[in-house]
């Protein structure tokens, strides 16, 4: 993972963290699903475990990193490393030709207030 992980910027302070640590706090977080309050007192602080966790998920680090462990498993599995081909199932294809999500969202939406008045607060105004 190394190569895939950015230098330090240039000018300022030097990096004082150890990146390696870093990025077990963030394998501890995304292994464990435990909140960023309960990281080990043993990593670095949450607040810069968490600070590198956005500024890669912003520059394309993590996603870098993904690919590249994702082919090494495969060849591991002695796969090729890009699959070539996709399996949709029947249940797939239904929700796509309805439109996915998209069509399910007015229902799972709560319903908005209204910001017209009601009946009820037209009668509660004092009279002049």
């Amino acid at each position: 993972m190394e190569p895939h992980i950015p230098p330090a910027k240039r000018g300022g302070n030097k990096r004082t963290v150890n990146v390696r640590e870093v990025v077990d706090g963030l394998m501890y977080v995304l292994s464990t699903g435990c909140q960023w309050r309960a990281i080990p007192k043993d990593l670095p602080a949450r607040s810069t475990i968490y600070d590198y966790f956005d500024l890669w998920s912003w520059d394309g680090t993590l996603d870098r990193i993904h690919d590249a462990l994702y082919m090494r498993c495969r060849e591991a599995a002695s796969r090729e490393a890009n699959p070539t081909a996709a399996i949709i199932d029947s249940q797939s294809a239904k929700s796509a030709e309805k439109g996915g999500p998209a069509s399910i969202r007015p229902a799972t939406m709560r319903a908005r207030k209204s910001r017209a008045r009601s009946g009820t607060s037209s009668s509660i105004r004092k009279a002049y």
